[in-house]
């Protein structure tokens, strides 16, 4: 039987290890795109071009390509990201804009056109927004606007002509808050039961490639927690 293989772009964030982590202890092949190696991963790309976007590209593209050498990929997960804030009148607010897209939007536009040549027909391309980009973002500008462009990215990967293979899912995950070390230290006295936990995103994605209850096609699905329990549901509305 043909092994499974998964690249997960981000993979030594808090989200990505876990997802490694969970895909590898499936027996799955797990390959790992950040700036630091992750040593669970059977397979790494490490990015050190981080100031231009086509200076990125083209490193991570021919060494996705002799990574898999000549391999398909079942599912791709992107999940790199990260958070920052400001305002208008925030000095940082056009830095802080930089960062996000680069982490947010050079990360997903990659990872898809690494899927137009690598994912399997049928396969999974999962990309991470973020569900108060669904409305507006007065107090952290360039992270709404990034993850915005995430989710109008999905809508038209989704489309026939988007150019991925063959039946292939396209989906985001929008978070509210997730549970990582990160988020913990930086608001220490929130509800961590509000939280998402990070095992649960794993499992959900893990079950997605499996083809069970795969939402739609183009499917924006908001990550909801309430007092320990979490759930998903597909954002039904307009884009902004």
């Amino acid at each position: 039987m043909a092994v499974a293989r998964v690249l997960v772009y981000g993979g030594k964030g808090a989200l990505g290890a876990t997802c490694v982590s969970y895909f590898k202890s499936k027996d799955w092949w797990v390959a790992s795109v950040d700036l630091f190696p992750n040593e669970e991963a059977h397979a790494n790309v490490v990015v050190s071009k981080t100031d231009s976007w086509t200076e990125q590209n083209e490193e991570i593209q021919p060494k996705v390509e002799e990574i898999l050498d000549g391999n398909k990929l079942d599912a791709i997960i992107c999940v790199a990201g990260g958070w920052a804030g400001g305002s208008a009148k925030s000095k940082a607010v056009v830095k802080n804009a930089d960062l996000m897209f680069k982490q947010s939007v050079w990360t997903s536009l990659i990872s898809a056109s690494i899927a137009s040549k690598h994912l399997k027909e049928n396969g999974l391309l999962t990309l991470t927004g973020a569900q108060p980009s669904l409305g507006a973002t007065p107090g952290m500008l360039g992270y709404g606007m990034a993850k915005a462009a995430v989710h109008q990215l999905v809508k038209g990967l989704a489309d026939e002509k988007g150019g991925l293979p063959t039946n292939a899912s396209v989906l985001a995950i929008l978070p509210m808050t997730l549970d990582t070390p990160g988020n913990r230290k930086g608001m220490p006295n929130a509800d961590f039961n509000q939280w998402t936990p990070l095992e649960y995103v794993a499992n959900l994605l893990f079950e997605w490639t499996q083809g069970s209850d795969v939402p739609p096609r183009g499917s924006l699905v908001k990550l909801n927690t309430q007092d320990g329990l979490s759930s998903y549901e597909i954002h039904t509305g307009e884009l902004l």
